[in-house]
């Protein structure tokens, strides 16, 4: 039987490498050559930098990736689509069909023991081939590249998701907290939305550099204490704050950020994962009458329909990308996602 190198990931911030039989389709599955797997923040701060999670978190020792898009090359019985030959990306979590968050589309809340997160209890993307179920993958628009789908779901996917929720428009401006890839995926489908100024803030001059050079932003600020920023977003709305902030740094500070920066009646949303945050709730949400979001990931009609969206709108998310390595050098990837510096780091299994 034919075999394949992955990439598992230890803990202790380690990359190893294992051999795997390529493989098989069973009943509602298919085979994906690998064309682009990238790596999340969720990755880091659970698995490589330490296995700290369980439950959904709980990382199996699986070859990771969470965020694949390649070709499919086989297919199993009972499959409808997708078809040989088809680009896919793929929804990154496999529930069980028929409680009731799966049939609502949202898997990631999917209520049943056999669920199941590519690269986190079942084998994921690092690898040259990817066994998916058919019901997971997404045909993507011709337009679209392997790493434009490979960012859809997790990253792209959840802000998406988050700025549908919150109703983001022209009406409003947008104030976006952490620089990182998925901050820089709500700029840029911020902006396309509508949205504007877009105001971003991150701890690290290089990440706002970036956003200012991909034109994403039309300010950014580094954050430091909080302080600065919270005057700068304050200076450009005339002292009222933005009618959407949204948290994508995953941490205390930067929450508390976003919600102190949210205008009147405004809208604030969380989805950058972790932190701690302590709330004066009255001044902060009663007296200022803000609305509140927290937005994990997405569904799979929104996934659909993001992707529609971006061939419509013209966009790429693949445009934050800073650094394509083979797998080969996944140890190097890890590390300059792990720094916190770059912007999304992708590996390209079939280079």
């Amino acid at each position: 039987m034919a075999t394949m190198r992955g990439v598992v990931l230890p803990g202790d911030r380690t990359v190893a490498f294992v051999d795997r039989s390529v493989p098989q389709p069973g009943h509602g599955e298919v085979v994906l050559a690998v064309e682009a797997s990238g790596i999340c923040g969720s990755d880091i701060r659970a698995i490589y930098r330490g296995h700290v999670g369980d439950g959904a978190e709980g990382y199996r020792g699986v070859i990771a990736g969470h965020e694949p898009a390649g070709r499919v090359v086989a297919v199993g019985p009972g499959c409808a689509r997708p078809r040989v030959g088809d680009r896919v990306a793929v929804y990154h979590i496999a529930g069980c069909g028929v409680c009731e968050e799966c049939r609502r589309g949202y898997m990631v809340d999917c209520e049943g023991p056999g669920r199941a997160a590519y690269g986190w209890q079942r084998d994921g993307g690092h690898a040259p081939f990817l066994l998916a179920d058919e019901r997971t993958c997404v045909v993507l628009p011709e337009s679209l590249t392997f790493v434009d789908g490979a960012l859809a779901a997790c990253g792209f996917g959840t802000v998406h998701e988050a700025l549908s929720r919150v109703g983001l428009s022209g009406r409003d401006r947008l104030f976006v907290v952490g620089l990182g890839p998925v901050g820089l995926g709500a700029a840029m489908l911020g902006r396309a939305m509508g949205a504007g100024p877009i105001i971003g803030a991150d701890v690290s001059a290089e990440r706002c550099a970036q956003a200012r050079r991909l034109g994403l932003v039309d300010v950014a600020v580094e954050a430091g204490d909080g302080e600065s920023a919270l005057a700068v977003v304050m200076e450009g709305t005339g002292g009222r704050g933005c009618e959407v902030s949204i948290d994508c740094s995953g941490s205390g500070a930067g929450q508390l950020l976003a919600v102190r920066a949210t205008r009147t009646w405004g809208r604030c949303a969380l989805v950058g994962e972790g932190g701690r945050v302590t709330l004066d709730v009255s001044p902060l949400l009663i007296h200022k009458q803000i609305t509140l979001y927290g937005s994990w990931v997405t569904s799979l009609g929104n996934m659909e329909r993001l992707l529609e969206r971006l061939d419509r709108w013209g966009l790429h998310p693949e445009a934050v990308v800073t650094h394509r390595l083979p797998l080969s050098e996944a140890a190097e990837a890890y590390r300059v996602a792990d720094a916190g510096q770059a912007g999304k780091v992708v590996l390209l299994p079939g280079a």
